[in-house]
């Protein structure tokens, strides 16, 4: 009697499980050439986009990066209520698809922080929703990704999620700057994408300097090269700390390019909208702790390091909107070099008090 024919798969995945205590690894996400090359949709699938504007692919991560305070947060949980189908409507005019598995979002940096800004954003009548759409672990992961990079998409598959948010990739992963480190980051991020789980990570550019006083390009993002390698979209967010208007540029496309662009955030609401021409009155009023005639320079030229005289034609324009009652002046000190600060009319004493 003639023996059986060898299972390869079989015969390969029982030896694994005897040499190494180890669950075997999984051998699922094989599929035909013909299927893998001939199958794909047309165009490029969006998370976040339409048509060839696309912020966010399909199957591949999106981070969005930026200098400390810039509203990354603030971006990046907008886009997060609407994956997990709380918030509907477009964000910065394109549409977000709602995902029926659950949304998981990575806290690690100050958490209470990230609650109090997704708490601008809802309200009680949505409690059922994010209960049941919107997982979030505070705090930093339970393992080292550096080490076990397999285990973040082990987490996501526990908790049945269909996309994870990390914010942000610092908390997660110390020590960014070492290629061994960024390479496992990488792989992490990999892993999740191979699981068909969306992923975005929220991120940090490097410092200015004076020969690179304005950080804008891929290369400018903090840490190991294999970060941005690894993404399909790269989103940046530049401007001061705190700035009502910040500018967004896309450094990685996976399709055309979208923008450059200039955003407004409301602060109060945490709404953020794209501003075509910045307005000054439009600017004031989401300034709800007040501007600075520079700041406001900077917001109506783009420029980070606005010169004397377009300073002096936003104070202008700031003293006329004082003058029309739209605004409130607080006096400055000079000699000490505190600036006047200019608040919108309906919030200026409140603040000054």
């Amino acid at each position: 009697m003639s023996a059986a024919p060898l299972d390869l798969d079989q015969l390969a995945t029982s030896a694994l499980r005897h040499a190494d205590p180890e669950p075997a690894p999984s051998f699922d996400r094989h599929q035909p050439g013909g299927a893998f090359v001939l199958d794909q949709p047309d165009g490029v699938p969006a998370v976040w986009g339409d048509g060839n504007d696309v912020i966010w692919s399909k199957g591949e991560p999106l981070l969005v990066c930026g200098p400390p305070g810039v509203g990354k947060t603030t971006l990046g949980q907008q886009a997060v209520l609407r994956r997990a189908g709380v918030l509907d409507g477009q964000l910065l005019g394109l549409p977000v698809e709602a995902d029926d598995r659950p949304t998981l979002y990575i806290a690690a940096d100050r958490p209470r922080q990230a609650a109090r800004s997704l708490r601008r954003m809802v309200s009680e009548e949505d409690r059922r929703q994010l209960d049941r759409n919107l997982i979030v672990w505070r705090g930093p992961l339970p393992f080292d990704l550096t080490t076990d990079p397999e285990r973040l998409a082990s987490m996501a598959d526990h908790y049945g999620v269909g996309t994870v948010v990390i914010d942000s990739l610092k908390d997660v992963a110390p020590g960014l700057e070492k290629p061994e480190v960024g390479s496992a980051l990488n792989v992490a991020l990999q892993h999740l994408v191979a699981a068909d789980i969306e992923t975005m990570g929220l991120h940090h550019q490097r410092k200015a300097s004076g020969d690179n006083r304005k950080p804008t390009g891929l290369a400018d993002v903090y840490g190991s090269a294999w970060i941005t390698a690894g993404a399909g979209s790269v989103v940046l967010l530049w401007g001061a700390a705190g700035d009502p208007i910040v500018e967004l540029t896309h450094l990685k496309q996976p399709a055309e390019l979208v923008g450059p662009w200039q955003l407004m955030h409301d602060h109060d609401a945490g709404v953020t909208s794209t501003v075509d021409k910045p307005d000054p009155l439009t600017i004031l009023n989401a300034a709800v702790k007040g501007i600075t005639a520079r700041t406001m320079a900077q917001a109506l030229t783009g420029d980070p390091d606005p010169s004397r005289a377009n300073v002096e034609r936003a104070r202008r324009r700031l003293e006329g909107l004082t003058g029309r009652q739209l605004a409130r002046k607080r006096e400055g000190d000079p000699a000490a070099g505190i600036p006047a600060l200019y608040l919108p009319a309906t919030t200026a004493l409140e603040v000054a008090g």
